[in-house]
């Protein structure tokens, strides 16, 4: 499994530093010049924080595209990006004032324009659901309109980063799994990825950032650890570790990691 490194940091694209990078949109928008990346890295559409500010998205598609394929020349190394999703935890749609199904369905939608628009660019459809049943039905939308879930080389997971059930989230991803998929887990907490790690290609992670926010800076200059980079880097580093065999003091250690 992939496991990549998320960051606010669009600058650490640029530093060798031997482990793949997940950065949002709302990071590099707008940004005079772009790092040119060291090694692979994704992009994150920023989603989340979008419909909980703003209850929409306050761009379109073709502006995303393009910088999309800006990220893509100048950046470099892109291996995927998120589509401008739309997540279906209870107050996204309480901001967005849609349901759970208008949600899923604008999310297909979305990744039709954007792979009609851009077919050249790297983006990858997101499941998006509640229950079991509602993420195949997801799903089995994407099929009907022609999208080949099974051929692709990624498909992402969503609405799975804040919930506090680890097993409802288990149960997702191995019945999704049994479909054949590839996929990435966007969010996935770190004591889950131990249960089914094993039925996913990738995920990501940005949860060392929060940590930090409660360890003393290792310089004088750093007030926490919440945007330290040696910090980060170790937090990986030990979840890498982690998510190896498991025994008990491993399963200890991770619940202090997560």
């Amino acid at each position: 499994m992939r496991f990549y490194l998320g960051t606010h940091q669009p600058a650490w694209l640029s530093r060798d530093l031997g482990v793949p990078l997940l950065v949002s949109h709302r990071r590099l928008a707008g940004r005079r010049s772009l790092p040119r990346a060291s090694g692979p890295w994704a992009l994150d559409s920023g989603g989340f924080t979008e419909l909980s500010l703003h209850g929409r998205w306050r761009f379109d598609e073709r502006t995303y595209v393009a910088a999309v394929r800006r990220y893509a020349a100048e950046i470099g190394q892109l291996t995927f990006a998120a589509p401008m999703d739309r997540m279906t935890e209870p107050h996204v749609l309480a901001r967005t004032g849609a349901s759970l199904r208008m949600h899923q369905r604008m999310t297909v939608a979305n990744y039709l324009r954007l792979k009609e628009l851009a077919p050249e660019l790297p983006f990858i459809p997101v499941l998006q659901g509640d229950s079991v049943a509602d993420y195949h039905r997801c799903a089995d939308w994407y099929e009907r309109h022609g999208v080949d879930l099974g051929a692709l080389s990624l498909i992402g997971v969503g609405s799975i980063c804040r919930r506090q059930h680890t097993a409802e989230v288990e149960r997702i991803v191995r019945s999704l799994a049994t479909r054949g998929y590839r996929l990435h887990a966007f969010g996935a907490k770190v004591l889950g990825l131990r249960r089914y790690g094993d039925k996913i290609a990738s995920s990501d992670s940005m949860s060392w950032s929060m940590r930090g926010r409660y360890v003393p800076g290792c310089t004088p200059s750093h007030r926490s650890e919440s945007n330290c980079l040696t910090f980060a880097l170790g937090w990986h580093r030990r979840v890498q570790t982690m998510l190896g065999p498991h025994d008990e003091a491993a399963g200890d250690t991770l619940t202090s990691a997560a």
